[in-house]
């Protein structure tokens, strides 16, 4: 199959609002992959999904889900069954892992540690690092290239995820650099990112990520976005 056959359009979502996003310390006594959406989290996937329906033209949707509680809430709140069919739940777009159970305390120390270390080298005790994720983000890049080959292939694809993991499937399918990723925010609850194919079969965002620190893109950094 040619290039003609790659998706028009790639969204990647960020999970609702969870129920950690209001307070931490529920990691002390709920696993990470357990968190579940706030009612707020519901709304917020719901008013997403109606946007991505008119994104993708009420078009099927091959979907890529990250098994976690909020993830897989996030996916049925969109109300998008109609043209999803049957999603993928996919290990390798979880979360960064953190810990198991944590320590809320010691987590805020790793956080001021990670600040200062670098958010893509730093890894969590017990955890992992940004540079672990990019690696199986790695990936799973390879088994949704091959998938876009199939004869069922979809026009519109929907991945399901979480903020860092977000910023890297980015940073990997953009060749960003470390210092670029560094300076990136995560984008808010049930906001989304979209890879437009262009004319010349390649894609760009349609708007960039916030920055929380200084730095001044590349050019090919910036020509990642419309």
């Amino acid at each position: 199959m040619g290039l003609s056959h790659r998706p028009l359009r790639i969204a990647l979502i960020r999970h609702g609002e969870s129920e950690a996003n209001l307070d931490k310390t529920v990691y002390e006594r709920t696993p990470d992959h357990a968190v579940p959406l706030t009612a707020l989290g519901h709304e917020q996937a719901a008013k997403a999904g109606r946007e991505l329906r008119e994104l993708f033209e009420n078009e099927p949707v091959r979907v890529y889900v990250s098994p976690y509680l909020r993830a897989r809430q996030t996916l049925d709140s969109l109300g998008l069954d109609d043209l999803i069919g049957v999603p993928r739940e996919e290990p390798r777009l979880r979360e960064q892992d953190w810990a198991n159970l944590q320590d809320t305390a010691d987590i805020e120390r790793q956080e001021e540690l990670r600040d200062s270390f670098g958010h893509f080298f730093y890894r969590f005790t017990h955890g992992e690092s940004g540079s672990d994720v990019y690696d199986r983000v790695s990936t799973f890049l390879e088994t949704m290239h091959r998938d876009f080959e199939k004869p069922d292939a979809a026009r519109n694809v929907l991945l399901v995820s979480h903020g860092l993991t977000m910023r890297l499937f980015c940073m990997r399918w953009f060749h960003w650099s470390v210092r670029f990723f560094e300076s990136l925010r995560n984008p808010a609850n049930a906001e989304t990112r979209v890879l437009l194919r262009q004319p010349d079969f390649r894609y760009k965002l349609d708007r960039p990520f916030d920055q929380w620190t200084p730095y001044e893109p590349t050019e090919p950094e910036r020509s990642a976005w419309l």
